[in-house]
């Protein structure tokens, strides 16, 4: 028999007792097993009440003539009653589906049962616990719930969604499954033994709105809504052809919704340090809450686009081991847009020791692409590969320390990408026949699914093997002396405050 988990934190209710979500039943496991909140079927089915009625809609607007003849008479009833068996269909099955969902929670798992038809039984075991997010959509918000998601190792299908419950019972019950993933409670800890309050989150960074907006602004997609706006007209006048005008606002829709989901996602931006993990929380329409334990991020990713140039203003993006194929903008942006210093603190999260004796000094010159060579640390591309890479030779490089890997690539917009090198998965060397033909290669080192792919080009072959070589031997030895991913436990074991000194800004050695 599965052990019991311990008291659920305040907001919630323990297990066995009634709550407001209907009275927990123990099945023949011995799990408490509980039912999500009673709204969810609303909160849930007024998205397919909302698409009938636009499909309605629109059928009816079609023929604006036979959806008058419709409407008169007893047509109308008809039509209501229509509407009525649409929406009392989608009330029932949501809330069937409700009826035959349940989750409990285990020191081992958290459970969950769904399906009306084909039953479904998933686990999300903790110690395989990646992230844990809560995401409240515009209507769930109302009614002050919200979806709890887990993200565990896994395959592209793998996260465990809690949806929804109350506000308040979601943040306990993430605190609790967080504090246990972190080893701040163990699973040895008796039944009645007091949950321990989790320290006050330290705050760390927030992005102001005006810097999102010109941060958006100053983007490729923005310039691409300018030039169409300007010369879709003008070719029309030139052309004298009215119709070219349709294709402006096809144009404008598609770019327009793009910067709308970057401004929608990065809204109220706010970043900060927490025993669990880095706790971001984002969102207008959606408000979302994530909390990512920094040992389960497998690269960093600090871009620097054209336009920002000027401001020096820095996106910071991670892979996160758990969120495979799935990683998007919305779960794996550690910061939308900063200053250098907050991108090298937000850096500092999950590298807080880069191996290096002045730790600033060398991402200076990383993000700023001097120094090139081996004064930095760089391996750069040979000379003759100018001929291959025109612009971007001089800055392109890697260099190693004995924590990690440091890629760096871009003469205009600059990327530059940490992986560290107790996750290095693996690395690989490719030489196409040109590239043959120059005596260059180019290495890539393979980390988690996501939007990172650290790879650098056009070194000099003889480089690429020696740097695979010593990526191998320092990845070795860096994962024998790597700390648990138990984030709160490696943090108490080194006598370091739980949220450390963000003065250093990418502080630290």
């Amino acid at each position: 028999m599965n052990a019991q988990l311990g008291p659920i934190p305040s907001g919630t209710t323990a297990p066995g007792a009634p709550t407001p979500l209907g009275r927990p039943s123990a099945g023949p496991d011995g799990l408490v097993w509980r039912r999500v909140h009673p709204v969810t079927p609303l909160v849930k089915g007024w998205k397919a009440i909302a698409v009938m009625a636009a499909v309605i809609a629109q059928q009816a607007g079609d023929n604006l003539a036979r959806g008058l003849d419709l409407v008169r008479g007893s047509g109308v009833l008809v039509l209501l009653g229509g509407l009525l068996a649409v929406v009392l269909l989608v009330t029932g099955l949501s809330w069937l589906s409700w009826r035959m969902t349940r989750y409990a929670i285990d020191a081992q798992a958290v459970h969950l049962r769904q399906g009306v038809i084909f039953r479904q039984q998933r686990q999300a075991r903790l110690d395989r616990l990646q992230a844990v997010d809560i995401v409240q959509p515009i209507v769930a918000r109302i009614f002050g719930l919200a979806e709890l998601k887990l993200e565990v190792a896994g395959g592209a299908d793998s996260a465990i969604k809690l949806a929804f419950l109350k506000e308040s019972e979601a943040n306990g019950l993430r605190n609790e499954l967080l504090a246990r993933a972190a080893g701040v409670v163990t699973a040895e800890r008796g039944v009645d033994a007091p949950v321990p309050a989790p320290p006050p989150e330290r705050h760390i960074v927030s992005v102001p709105l005006s810097r999102l907006i010109g941060s958006i602004v100053l983007t490729p997609s923005m310039l691409v809504v300018v030039l169409a706006a300007i010369a879709v007209p003008a070719g029309m006048i030139i052309a004298g052809d009215p119709g070219a005008i349709v294709l402006l606002p096809a144009t404008l829709f598609s770019v327009v919704g793009v910067l709308w989901k970057e401004f929608n996602q990065g809204f109220n931006f706010q970043a900060a340090i927490a025993p669990d993990g880095i706790r971001l929380r984002h969102g207008l329409t959606e408000a979302r809450s994530q909390t990512v334990p920094p040992g389960r991020i497998q690269a960093v990713r600090l871009r620097r686009r054209l336009l920002w140039r000027w401001a020096d203003w820095w996106r910071v993006d991670v892979n996160v081991a758990g969120y495979g194929q799935k990683q998007g903008a919305t779960e794996t942006v550690l910061l939308p847009v900063g200053t250098r210093d907050e991108a090298l603190l937000a850096l500092w999260l999950v590298l807080p020791d880069l191996g290096v004796p002045d730790a600033r000094a060398f991402l200076d010159a990383a993000l700023n692409g001097s120094g090139s060579g081996s004064a930095a640390g760089f391996t750069t591309c040979p000379r003759r590969s100018r001929w291959l890479s025109p612009l971007a030779w001089r800055v392109q490089g890697v260099a190693l320390t004995d924590r990690a890997a440091i890629l760096r690539r871009g003469r205009f917009s600059r990327v530059v990408e940490f992986v560290p090198l107790e996750r290095t998965q693996s690395v690989g060397i490719s030489q196409g026949p040109v590239a043959r033909g120059f005596g260059v290669a180019t290495l890539t080192l393979h980390s988690t699914h996501g939007a990172i792919r650290p790879v650098v080009d056009h070194l000099a072959a003889a480089d690429v093997a020696d740097l695979a070589n010593q990526v191998v031997n320092r990845s070795r030895a860096a994962r024998a002396t790597a700390a648990p991913e138990q984030w709160l436990s490696r943090v108490r074991a080194a006598g370091l405050p739980v949220a450390g000194p963000v003065g250093a800004a990418g502080g630290g050695s």
